[in-house]
Order: C-alpha cells, then structure tokens, then sequence
C-alpha cells in the first residue's frame, strides 16, 4: 500500500471538509501564527495544534505553477452587468469584482471574517469599529491606498443616487472617518458585532475616493481590467503590484455569462473551456467520465425560491401562498431534480448546516389536501395563473413542472413560462406576479434576513412587509447575548415560513466543472468558485 500524502494524512485526522477548509486558508494567505490560533481556538491542545499545523504546512507546501491563461464561463450574464461593486447583481458580477477588487475584510472557509485591506479591526462595543489600514497597497492606477478611499467607498453606499444594492447593510452605518494615517473608525447606530462578515460581502470592496466612472475597473484586486463587453465577456490580467506576495498564479483570465448550462457543459468537454459555474447534477456523471474532467461539489445555503408577490394578484390572497407551499414535494425534488445535490428546505432561508438554523420548526410536508383547502378559500375558481421560470434559476423549469403537476390534482391551472435565460434577471424576476428566483448563500443571516426579507430590502421579491420582523432584525443585531440572538433569529425564521409569499423547497450544493489542470480550489460555503474569489487561488499545472 502507497504511504499516505500529507494531505490524505490532514484528511485522516480532521476530516475532508475540515482538512481542505485549513488548506484553503492557508492559500488565501493564513500564516502559522494565524493558523495555530485557528486550532487553539477550535479547542485543540498546544501539542497537537502545532503538529497539525506543520502538517497542514508541509501539505500546502506544493508550489504552484505561475502562468497561464484560464477561461471561465459562470451562468449568468446581463446587459445590467456592472463594474461598480455597488451594483452588482449576479455571480458573473461578483466573480469579476473579487479579480478586481479588495474589501477591508475577507470570509475564510467558515464564512468568519480575516483581515485583509485591513491588516487589523477591533471594537470595545461592537458600535465603533476601528480599522488598521496595510501599508504598501496600490491601486490598479498607481494610487496609494489611504483612509479616504475607505471613507469614500462606504459611505456611497448609504447616497440614494449610487442606487447601491447594500444601501439597506449601509443604513445602519453613522458615520466612517479617518482618525489617523492609516486608520479608519466605523460608528454605527447600533451596535452590530457582524460588521466585519458584512464588510467582507462583495458590494463592500474598496474603489479609489471620489470615482464615478467605473468603465476602468480600477481596485486594489489581484487582477487589472483588458476588457469588459456587457452580458458577453470580460478579460483581467495579472495585477504585477499585487500587494499579496507571489499572487495571483494566472497570467490572464476570460470570464463569459453563459446562461445555456448545456452549452457551458459542452464548451468545457470540447475543451474551449476550462472552468464552468451551474452544473446540472445530470451532466456530473458525463464531466466525471471524461477524461481529464472533473467536479467540485460545494454544499451552501445558495437556494431556488418561488417569489409570489404579495402586492398583487393571486399572491394578494394569503391562502393561494399557503397552497403554493403545500404543493412542494421537497423529497421527490431533491432526488428527483438535484439527485441529491442538495438539502430540504422550509419555505425560510437558513440552511441546516448554519449555527442559527431553527431545527424545532415543523417541516412543512407535501400536502395536497392543505393546499385544496386553501386554494378554495382563495377564491380564485378556474384562474389560470402563470408561474415564470428559466434555465438560470437553477432548477426552476423542472420545479414548476412539478408543481403544475401537482396543482392539476387541486383543480388548480398553472401556467408554466419558460423564459430564456438573457435577461431574465432583469425582465422577469421581481416583476412578475410569480416567479422563480435564485439566492445566492449569504455570510450571516443579518444579511441574509436584511437584503431579501426587510419591509424595504433591495431584493424583498415577494413584498412581504412585516413590522414584527424588521424589530426583530434590529434586536437580534445588537445582540450580544448568543442564547437571546438564538431565539430571535428562530422567530424570524418562523414569520418567514408562516407569512412570507416565497417558497423555498431545497438548498442546493454548487457544482463547478473544470479541468484536471486546474488546482487551488477549495470549499467556501458562500457558493461555487470559491464563493466568487477563486481567481487569485487557482493556477493550472503543466
């Protein structure tokens, strides 16, 4: 029998998940300092902390080949595509805003927030953050990174004229100053000890002060823009002053919105391709069997809901929404539509393998005679009601067609839309009555709970409007009791699946495919591709 490698070996001892989530780490910059704090911290004795390290070392220690041009291709493009960190809006977005970009803070495998701009942050009170800004940082354009430029890109959020998608996360920011050469202090309203996961999100990365023209892509990223072709293509080559020592291994990277999965799985097999985001759990056995082929399953929080506005039509009932729910058979989906690439939900969106999940929250179970009683209460008789799906909401096609299935046993008509996945994010989701929509994994559930089910949160696609609720947030935020912080995320959970118009039958694992050639990927729970960063990760061997 072959001696085991140090990474079978890290694998032995802490398990898969747990090894490749320090090896992933340890790419992203973690040091031994930094990585024997992580072990002590997780309870692991002085002895044994330093032993696993060394391995943990000595497995990283492969060196990576520099060079290389990658293409990548992720399962959403827009004419909405943006360069502005502000207004990203889909995954293609924040992929090229992690090649760009930086924000003061980073989310490791665990989704717990690193330095990174910020060589340090520290608060007394969880309401006055105080951030340490790194020395030697450069823009793309050879500007110096200096206090204003953080003060500048977070404060643009909380500006109604920036349109910013985290204006709702920015709200709760009073005031950011310089108060010293390279320090920048954060005051918040209230207390909220998340700051640092919400400014590790991608909308928070840090642009040069005073820009308003954002065609450039300038940033602190480990790549500099070539090219940017809207709902096409993009192309960013290696950043040569990158701050973070030997980073990134890539020469160049082309990155294309392909909405068509089959078309993405296609392009990859035939070798125009090298990376692909949004595999179909139908074509994994197909990447597997090809030679030099592979998939890197990632399980997240990242969801398909059904939005059923609540402002408007049959959504105005809240017995049609009710019935809706009912008529998800979780189970048959999950093995059915994901073959298991995914875990149950609960028509609210804390996945199980969070630390604020709510377990004692009754599983909401395929029911057809619930949703018969509740569809006649409706009052709808014999309307027929569209439902909108597309290919880009992953899943949603199939899903719909299992609902209208279900439906027709109720003597409800459905009327299923499939619609093409150009445009769909900005024709379709949020504007029709009732549609598919797809989540991405958020960090925290303040997050999470702020920008998809706040009275006022930019993506609040089924309108749901609860007073209740938004208190809660605000409690659960400033809380720093974990027991209180518990309970009040469990209520919010509960209000979500009771009341709000959206369904949500399964959380799904990403799965990216990709060439055997390609090397550095590691699990972050926020989604494929290393939860979008992947860029300054990865290199291709020879």
């Amino acid at each position: 029998m072959p001696a085991m490698s140090d990474r079978e070996r890290l694998h032995a001892l802490l398990g898969e998940g747990e090894g490749e989530r320090l090896l992933g780490a340890l790419r992203r910059g973690l040091t031994r300092r930094e990585l024997l704090g992580l072990l002590l911290k997780g309870g692991m004795l002085a002895a044994a902390a330093g032993s696993t390290a060394g391995l943990a070392l000595s497995a990283h220690a492969q060196t990576p080949r520099r060079g290389g041009r990658l293409r990548v291709a992720s399962a959403a493009a827009s004419i909405a595509d943006t360069l502005d960190p502000a207004k990203q809006a889909n995954y293609t977005d924040y992929l090229r805003g992690c090649m760009l970009h930086n924000g003061l803070t980073t989310l490791d495998g665990r989704l717990a927030p690193q330095p990174e701009l910020a060589e340090w942050f520290d608060s007394a009170d969880a309401r006055s953050w105080v951030f340490r800004l790194r020395e030697g940082v450069l823009f793309h354009n050879g500007k110096a990174l200096a206090p204003e430029d953080v003060v500048f890109s977070l404060l643009r959020h909380k500006d109604p004229a920036t349109a910013s998608k985290a204006r709702v996360l920015a709200e709760q920011i009073d005031s950011v100053r310089a108060t010293g050469p390279r320090e920048v202090t954060v005051t918040l309203k209230q207390p909220n000890a998340d700051l640092p996961v919400i400014l590790g999100t991608h909308h928070f990365h840090i642009v040069p002060a005073g820009t308003t023209d954002f065609s450039a892509g300038i940033g602190t990223g480990p790549f500099r823009l070539k090219e940017f072709k809207r709902g096409l293509r993009s192309v960013v080559v290696r950043n040569e002053r990158y701050w973070k020592p030997g980073r990134p291994y890539l020469d160049e990277i082309e990155l294309s919105g392909l909405g068509d999965e089959s078309a993405r799985v296609n392009a990859l097999l035939s070798g125009d391709l090298d990376l692909v985001g949004g595999v179909n759990p139908r074509s994994v056995a197909r990447i597997k069997a090809t030679a030099g082929y592979d998939v890197f399953v990632t399980r997240s929080g990242q969801y398909t809901d059904l939005d059923i506005r609540q402002d408007l039509g049959p959504g105005a009932s809240p017995d049609f929404v009710l019935a809706m729910k009912y008529l998800f058979d979780r189970p048959r989906m999950r093995d059915a539509v994901a073959l298991g690439y995914a875990e149950l939900g609960n028509d609210q969106p804390i996945d199980p393998s969070h630390r604020f999940y709510f377990p004692g929250l009754p599983q909401r179970a395929y029911d057809p005679e619930r949703a018969r009683y509740h569809f006649r209460k409706s009052g709808l008789g014999n309307t027929v009601v569209p439902v909108v799906a597309s290919p880009v909401a992953i899943y949603s096609v199939e899903m719909a067609l299992m609902l209208q299935q279900a439906a027709d046993g109720i003597g409800l008509k459905l009327d299923v839309k499939r619609m093409p996945a150009d445009g769909y994010w900005s024709t379709y989701w949020m504007k029709s009555p009732i549609a598919f929509g797809n989540v991405n994994a958020r960090p925290s559930a303040d997050i999470l709970f702020t920008q998809f089910f706040k009275s006022d949160g930019p993506w609040n696609a089924s309108r749901w409007r609860n007073p209740h609720f938004d208190q809660l947030l605000l409690l659960a935020r400033s809380e720093s009791d974990e027991a209180r912080r518990q309970q009040y995320y469990a209520d919010m959970q509960t209000l979500i699946h009771d009341g709000a118009g959206v369904g949500i039958p399964m959380f799904l694992s990403s799965l990216d495919g990709h060439t055997t050639r390609l090397k550095g990927l590691s699990p972050v729970p926020l989604g494929g591709m290393m939860g979008a960063a992947f860029a300054e990760h990865v290199w291709l061997e020879d």
